[in-house]
């Protein structure tokens, strides 16, 4: 990897992690189609999933209490049931098709947090309760994703947000989700797929700027009002989709 390539990837890697920081979610979401502009969807994917695992488990510690077991329980269930179809699916996709899916992921996602944000938070819950079958379901589904293309987290958040889960839910829920999804995720690319050396050394060297994004996020989080965020992470959101949707066109038309 050349340093042009290596210094966007730290670049994307501390701004992703100050994104996740100031929200409790967004890492993924962010990186994984930037990562895309400086190396291979499998390389690209592989570091998300090692550097999502690792900020997932620094963040665990202070949320127990506000963790609903039984919801984790089954959201995990789940994944581990999708979890074998993405893999098969990361193994023989198409390069293209796994850039377009992203982009299409995280458009969706921008979409649903401004819908999100107009709502308001005095509004009435979302259209549907959280049930053990649907639980099951958003887990599976986010399996996939998490072993497909990296992002754990929009299906669970999507379905946290339409059931009108408590905030401090949501954000328990999701973090300690990705604990386990990403740790579980990236044993079995270990195991099936494989990890390349090279990107377990990447992997090192950018898990510090993650930190570092991390820091940063912090402070900021305490300036920046909450609706003001809101809109400038959807508009990078809506930027990083829409690129990464014309790079997978281009790599079509090729």
């Amino acid at each position: 990897m050349d340093l042009l390539n290596w210094a966007g990837l730290a670049a994307t890697t501390a701004g992703a992690a100050l994104l996740y920081t100031l929200t409790g979610f967004g890492f993924a979401v962010l990186a994984a189609p930037l990562f895309l502009l400086f190396v291979d969807p499998q390389r690209a994917i592989q570091l998300v999933i090692i550097i999502s695992t690792v900020l997932s488990l620094a963040a665990l510690p202070g949320l127990w209490r506000a963790i609903t077991p039984w919801l984790l329980l089954r959201l995990g269930l789940g994944s581990l049931a999708g979890l074998p179809l993405g893999l098969i699916a990361f193994r023989h996709a198409d390069p293209v098709l796994v850039r377009a899916l992203v982009g299409g992921m995280i458009l969706a996602f921008a979409v649903l947090l401004e819908w999100r944000r107009r709502r308001g938070p005095g509004e009435p819950s979302g259209p549907f309760g959280m049930r053990p079958g649907f639980d099951v379901a958003t887990g599976a589904v986010s399996g996939i994703a998490t072993a497909l293309v990296g992002m754990a987290g929009p299906p669970v958040l999507i379905y946290l947000l339409l059931a009108g889960a408590p905030p401090r839910i949501v954000r328990a829920t999701l973090l300690s989700f990705f604990a386990l999804a990403y740790a579980v995720t990236l044993a079995s690319h270990a195991v099936t797929v494989g990890i390349p050396a090279e990107t377990w050394l990447s992997a090192g060297t950018l898990t510090p700027f993650a930190f570092l994004g991390g820091l940063a996020g912090r402070p900021l989080g305490d300036r920046l009002g909450a609706d003001a965020f809101a809109i400038l992470a959807i508009l990078l959101l809506g930027v990083a989709g829409l690129y990464t949707l014309a790079a997978a066109a281009g790599f079509a038309a090729r």
